[in-house]
This record gives C-alpha cells, structure tokens and sequence, in this order.
C-alpha cells in the first residue's frame, strides 16, 4: 500500500528562491515523503510525494509563478490505471 498517493511535481520562477529555504519549510509544514527540490535562485523545480497536492501548490504559488505541474495518481498507477 502506498502511503502517500500523489506524486506532485512543477516548476516555479521567480526571484531570490532558495532551495534550503523551501526544502526546510516543506518538510516542517507537509506530510509526504521523497522530497526532491533542485534549482537555482530563478527556477526550482519540485518533486513530493503527498496525499494534499493542493497544498504544496498553494504554497509554491507564493514564492513565484509556479508551471508544467504535474499530479499523479500513484495508487491507481499500481494497478494499471491511468494515474
């Protein structure tokens, strides 16, 4: 059984981003697990495994402009469904 179903992923630009900054503030605020976030101070891109996307989103969304996001399914994933 998968813990946390959704694998969420996106990208935000923006300006003096950090990524030990939203690292840090993620894991203390969010439940979920394989965290990835990787980037520089314009672009991040951020990898999470979550069963509330939509606050990973609405966080990311205050940092910048967040695009190419990504959230799926990983449960139905293992058994065979579209995601």
């Amino acid at each position: 059984m998968i813990e946390f179903i959704f694998d969420t992923q996106l990208l935000i630009e923006g300006k003096n981003l950090s990524e030990k900054t939203i690292r840090d503030y993620i894991t203390d605020n969010f439940e979920g697990d394989s965290l990835l976030v990787v980037g520089d101070e314009e672009l991040i891109k951020i990898h999470f495994h979550t069963n509330r996307p939509w606050e990973i989103l609405e966080y990311c969304s205050q940092l910048g402009e967040i695009h190419d996001i990504v959230v799926e399914n990983m449960d139905r994933q293992a058994r065979g469904l579209q995601g």
